[in-house]
């Protein structure tokens, strides 16, 4: 049985004020022995703050990006092992805003997929199709060019202590998100892709889905039985949707 995960990325949001009530909010809230995992990525310069209000809570810590290099003259970057020395368990690898915006090929998310596996941090591999690439029936194409890259690296066991997000670019931050069915196509299709080279593993790892999802609309989604939670953007910056959406990925 996959325990599901809730994931939220706080994107840059947040002040250090406004950190602490929301924390405070959801460790009201959170239930003590969730049947989900719970976990929040705030931006970089809260973390050691966040670390240190989640201590000994039931809610994860996790970085919104590493880089590819484990130390060096990397202005600006964060290691995977400073990640981890300030509490971090898991970090994200390839959000489609890093990929668009920033550049980052399918090579480079690979190795700082591997980056965070060196250094025991839980990477949260991001695929997944722009509007252009759905309309033009190229989603498998694109899901599978960016999976076998890590594949190749990492190999299929670099996925037994890694979490797979698949976040329809086109449903991210516009309101719109992929119907149940059609996100329990492509995460099967994940799940099949990686049971090519591994079928354990593939019957193991935890496909999340991330496309605005919300308290309305959380429940129906991880019904589906290859969608084993969610990597949630704006409505984890609330905290009742967010428990709510917790809730739905696993009661109490």
């Amino acid at each position: 049985m996959r325990r599901p995960i809730v994931a939220g990325n706080w994107k840059m949001h947040g002040s250090r004020a406004e950190n602490a009530r929301l924390i405070e909010e959801l460790l009201a809230g959170a239930p003590a022995t969730p049947k989900a995992t719970c976990l929040v990525c705030p931006p970089f310069v809260y973390l050691l703050e966040a670390s240190r209000q989640l201590r000994d809570s039931s809610i994860s810590l996790g970085g919104q990006d590493v880089c590819a290099d484990t130390q060096g003259a990397f202005t600006g970057e964060i290691s995977s092992a400073m990640l981890k020395d300030v509490g971090c368990e898991y970090v994200i690898v390839g959000h489609s805003e890093r990929r668009l915006l920033y550049r980052e090929s399918d090579q480079l998310v690979a190795r700082k997929f591997g980056a965070a596996l060196s250094k025991g941090l839980i990477p949260i591999l991001c695929v997944g199709e722009q509007l252009a690439d759905r309309e033009a029936g190229r989603t498998r194409e694109v899901v599978a060019r960016q999976l076998d890259v890590v594949l190749e690296l990492c190999g299929a066991t670099g996925l037994e202590q890694a979490v797979v997000a698949y976040e329809p670019v086109w449903a991210i931050g516009t309101g719109r998100n992929a119907a149940p069915e059609q996100a329990q196509e492509v995460h099967a299709y994940i799940r099949a892709r990686i049971g090519a080279r591994d079928a354990r593993i593939a019957a193991a790892t935890r496909i999340l889905y991330g496309g605005s999802v919300k308290a309305g609309n959380a429940a129906e989604l991880f019904a589906m039985p290859d969608v084993d939670g969610g990597l949630i953007g704006g409505a984890s910056l609330k905290a009742d949707e967010f428990l709510t959406i917790l809730a739905a990925a696993g009661p109490a």
